[in-house]
């Protein structure tokens, strides 16, 4: 790990790093907010993942969370949305929701993609045991939470490992990509034709089939936001929740968009339901 950038931050530190990825076989560059208490004490820990286009650094910049998370006492780390580097494949004709910063949070198994494109690997596995023994985090109580690609990659990689991440929640996830365009691409691109591949990283229907169902659920999403038909479909989580049993709390914001004002405007309910569940 090597530290590239560190400001003090409500009494905290936010840094920058760069570390050698064996699931991603490249350099890869994460954030994290270490909270004045960890000088002391190891302290929980949340993974937000980011949307498409984004990098490590838009939630750092823009979500206005590290007070809250100072108060509170919570580190934030916030990695990259995908591998990238010189020999990493991107989409052929440079489209925004495929390839570089569009890594979906899955392990791609078609060529290319499968060379570099282990997000799921990365954020389960890899990318916390470097945050535990790097930092004064404990990773017993650790959460994950995201926006849009982020909430979708939050709300699988949440499901499938209860043990690692003990609270979710997202900002106008995309809760069931089998049955929206940017899904059925991505999908279909990294994983190939099989669709029941693709249940694997779906929300909706890993609700029905883990074993260990969450406590609780948030989903903030805006009224407002140009994608909330087409792409993010929240009543179909809200069905898959009650069909599963799973308490679900999902805030349909009026007149808020997909940006990251909105992100800013409910981050500290958030950060809140993260630390009481842990």
């Amino acid at each position: 790990m090597e530290i590239v950038a560190e400001n003090k931050c409500f009494g905290g530190r936010q840094l920058q790093f760069t570390h050698e990825s064996s699931a991603l076989n490249c350099t890869m560059r994460c954030s994290i907010f270490v909270p004045p208490q960890a000088d002391t004490s190891k302290v929980p820990v949340l993974y937000w993942l980011s949307g498409l286009t984004c990098t490590d650094e838009n939630f750092v910049q823009k979500a206005g969370a590290q007070r809250i998370a100072a108060e509170l006492g919570v580190a934030i780390v916030a990695p990259d949305t995908s591998p990238r580097g010189e020999g990493v494949a991107d989409d052929p004709e440079g489209a925004y929701d495929f390839g570089l910063g569009a890594g979906f949070y899955l392990n791609a198994t078609q060529p290319p993609w499968n060379q570099h494109y282990r997000m799921y690997d990365y954020i389960s596995a890899e990318l916390p045991d470097l945050i535990a023994s790097s930092f004064a985090v404990d990773a017993e109580r650790a959460g994950i939470f995201g926006h849009s690609m982020g909430g979708h990659g939050a709300l699988t990689i949440g499901l499938k490992n209860p043990q690692r991440f003990k609270s979710i929640s997202a900002f106008a996830p995309i809760v069931a990509p089998t049955q929206c365009p940017w899904g059925e691409k991505a999908l279909s691109g990294y994983l190939g034709d099989d669709r029941e591949r693709w249940n694997a990283y779906d929300a909706c229907e890993l609700l029905q089939s883990v074993q260990q169902k969450p406590a609780a659920l948030l989903v903030d999403q805006g009224d407002a936001d140009n994608f909330l038909v087409e792409q993010l479909k929240p009543e179909l989580l809200q069905q898959a929740c009650d069909a599963a049993g799973v308490p679900l709390t999902l805030r349909l914001q009026p007149g808020y968009d997909h940006s990251y004002f909105f992100i800013a405007s409910f981050i500290e309910d958030h950060l809140r339901f993260h630390a009481d569940q842990l």
